[in-house]
């Protein structure tokens, strides 16, 4: 819209300090006339202040203005903790009501901003306000209107802007909510220990601050366990880690009448169980080449507490060597194999022969052990064929293998170079699933070959290696609780000097030994879940051959979804789906379950789902505008939108303000001289004279 403007200006011809001089000079020169009270002294000054006029140059000056129209700023708030109930609905509504009433001033521009989810740092309200403003000149800025919760995580203490800010807040005041807060929750914990978790559960808005609630525990799909926690203060919970791997805890406070949501009353803590240094003990049956390798492979490893023993000499050989000469103590077999044989997570035996040195209760000690939950490896020799074989002890009920009988080929002694083969089955084990250098399909593998092996009948388990014919060579099995390995050859240590380009033996040693204790990133039947940036990820391994199984996947809503998971190779299939909700996330393949924990995405608009202005009010009112609540969903209580001039308030009780700023751009500018030179020359030379006449009579 153009104006025009007219209004009386100044362009002075001298400097303001010389006229002023002059102006001194001139009353100087009436004081005397003055004193005296001379005929003619007023038409002298006359003559004097139109002469002073004149150099002051006065002008009418007519503005063409072209008038800007004000700019509102609307910033609607869409994150989770706006969304909750009623909430999203209302500032719907009240953002159609400010945007027809805005609509309805042609002298208002209004913007809009929406708001989104800010992650993990909160509502960063106030940065897209400003974000906002870089974009809109201050001088047409007539308010901000944010609709919003109140849950800003990015207040600033003093307002960037010089314009009112109005909050338009859902439901009101006075509202109470409920959540739990971890304090502390440890990462990891050792196996067989206990970790301590630090909860505290606190009513928001709440009048009344003591009493107890009940807090239910729910850990991988145990039954759950109820404890009373008391209201606002501290509580502390052990859980024993009786497995490795994570374990996915769930803790629910029951819900308050009359709360806000019940969404943050749910903690997830996930503890990932992790062993202390693992025992192995390791008996040699005998010295020979291979020995070292053994010693080297699990002095290597840090959380490997190593007992080692060689026998240098069985019962039933007299050489006349002084015993005190073999070895610096004598063969604690009772302490070992009795006393503080499941204090051990893994027992070795190389190329051990059953020599007396073992009475049959120990080796049924250690079948036992393994039943229990033990952990067996066994690399064997020629003294595995013999009558001395371990294959005829107690311990050979637990073995997956037994030598082949004289009858069957050449024997159960085997020796010509070949080289060790990853079968199909152990092409999807974990422990040879993808070693350097193995066979792909009918290729030859790119490692050294052996020399010796035994031939042997499987009883048991997977093969998972084999040698010439199809010869089992590495034998893997699961017997009760517990784990066993055979492996049939003594010639492993080939690969750690190098022989023939050697080959990946402390990778597939040190599997073997972490797949016998039991480690969770090697298991051969397993269904894993973890939550990584929203997205489920379900991975189930398996050695068995065929089509993987429907997987059905529970939100922590109760809402299941069944899907196919997608071969990748190597026994694994992958599925993937995205996990927006937070809480605990079940899979599960018909055998085994897994359990996935999603955090909240935003924790800090999760933290209190209270719609309160308080911690934004003062900034709101420091600006001059105010907070205006909604009221109930059914008849929301919509402010009144007002344009106000510079310096009046800007809010009331049910209206809001926008000011009305006048900024405008001048298209255009017409000056007239009041007083040109040629009108001011004989003007004040004819007052001179005037004044000259009137003194001389």
């Amino acid at each position: 819209m153009r104006q025009a403007i007219a209004g009386l200006d100044f362009a002075p011809i001298l400097p303001l300090w010389l006229l002023g001089a002059l102006a001194l000079l001139a009353l100087l020169a009436l004081a005397p006339a003055l004193w005296r009270r001379a005929r003619g002294v007023g038409w002298r000054a006359l003559s004097f202040a139109v002469l002073l006029l004149a150099l002051a140059n006065p002008r009418l000056v007519e503005e063409t203005r072209e008038t800007r129209p004000d700019i509102a700023l609307l910033v609607q708030d869409r994150s989770d903790s706006a969304r909750i109930g009623p909430r999203a609905a209302q500032l719907d509504a009240a953002r159609s009501a400010i945007e027809q009433a805005a609509a309805r001033f042609p002298d208002l521009e209004l913007r809009t901003v929406d708001l989104p989810e800010g992650g993990r740092q909160g509502t960063r309200l106030f940065t897209a306000i400003d974000r906002a403003l870089a974009e809109i000149p201050r001088a047409r800025l007539a308010g901000i209107i944010a609709l919003t919760d109140g849950q800003a995580h990015d207040i600033p203490a003093q307002p960037s802007f010089e314009a009112p800010l109005h909050l338009v807040l859902p439901g009101q005041p006075g509202e109470t909510d409920r959540r739990i807060r971890i304090i502390e929750a440890p990462g990891y914990g050792i196996v067989g220990r206990s970790v301590e978790l630090r909860v505290v559960v606190e009513d928001l808005g709440a009048r009344e601050t003591g009493g107890a609630v009940r807090l239910t525990l729910r850990r991988d799909g145990a039954p759950p366990r109820v404890e009373s926690v008391p209201l606002g203060r501290e509580h502390r919970i052990t859980l024993p880690i009786e497995r490795g791997g994570p374990s996915v805890v769930e803790l629910t406070a029951e819900a308050r009448a009359g709360e806000v949501s019940p969404l943050n009353n749910r903690a997830v803590v996930t503890v990932n169980g992790v062993r202390d240094r693992l025992r192995v003990l390791l008996v040699s049956g005998e010295p020979h080449s291979g020995e070292r390798t053994w010693r080297r492979l699990l002095k290597a490893d840090p959380n490997v507490d190593l007992v080692h023993f060689t026998i240098l000499r069985p019962p039933e050989k007299d050489d006349l060597t002084p015993l005190n000469e073999l070895a610096l103590i004598a063969f604690p077999v009772r302490e070992l194999f009795q006393v503080k044989l499941r204090e051990f997570d893994l027992i070795v035996f190389d190329r051990f022969s059953n020599r007396g040195i073992l009475p049959p209760m120990y080796l049924r000690n250690i079948a036992d052990y393994v039943r229990g939950g033990g952990a067996l490896l066994l690399s064997v020799g020629p003294e595995f064929t013999g009558p001395s074989s371990l294959a005829g002890t107690p311990l050979g009920q637990v073995l997956p293998a037994r030598p082949a009988t004289a009858g069957a080929g050449n024997g159960a002694l085997a020796e010509g170079a070949f080289r060790p083969r990853v079968t199909e089955a152990g092409t999807r084990h974990p422990v040879t699933q993808g070693l350097a250098g193995a066979n792909a399909g009918n290729a030859e593998p790119a490692w050294g070959r052996w020399y010796r092996h035994l031939r042997a009948q499987p009883q048991s388990g997977v093969t998972v290696m084999d040698g010439p014919g199809g010869d089992p060579l590495l034998q893997l099995d699961r017997v009760g609780e517990g784990r066993v390995a055979l492996l049939m050859s003594d010639q492993i240590w080939l690969w750690s000097r190098g022989h023939d380009g050697g080959g990946p033996q402390a990778e597939l040693l040190r599997r073997a030994a972490h797949w016998l204790m039991k480690e969770p990133e090697l298991e051969e039947e397993d269904l894993t879940a973890r939550i990584e940036g929203g997205t489920l990820t379900v991975t189930r391994r398996s050695v068995e051959a065929g089509t993987p199984p429907e997987i059905a996947i529970t939100a922590p809503d109760g809402t299941v979804t069944r899907r196919v998971p997608q071969p990748s190779g190597g026994g694994q299939a992958v599925l993937e789906l995205p996990a927006g909700l937070p809480g605990v996330w079940q899979a599960s393949d018909g055998r085994r379950t897994a359990f996935a924990a999603a955090a909240a995405a935003n924790p800090l608009e999760m933290a209190d789902l209270r719609a309160d202005a308080g911690a934004a009010l003062p900034l709101a009112r420091a600006t001059g505008g105010g907070a205006h609540w909604l009221g109930v969903a059914e008849a929301p209580a919509l402010p009144e939108l007002r344009r106000v001039a510079l310096g009046r308030d800007a809010t009331g009780g049910s209206w809001i303000g926008l000011r009305r700023n006048q900024d405008h751009l001048v298209t255009g500018i017409a000056a007239l001289p009041l007083l040109p030179p040629w009108l001011a020359l004989p003007l004040v030379l004819g007052l001179a004279l005037v004044a000259w006449r009137r003194e001389g009579r």
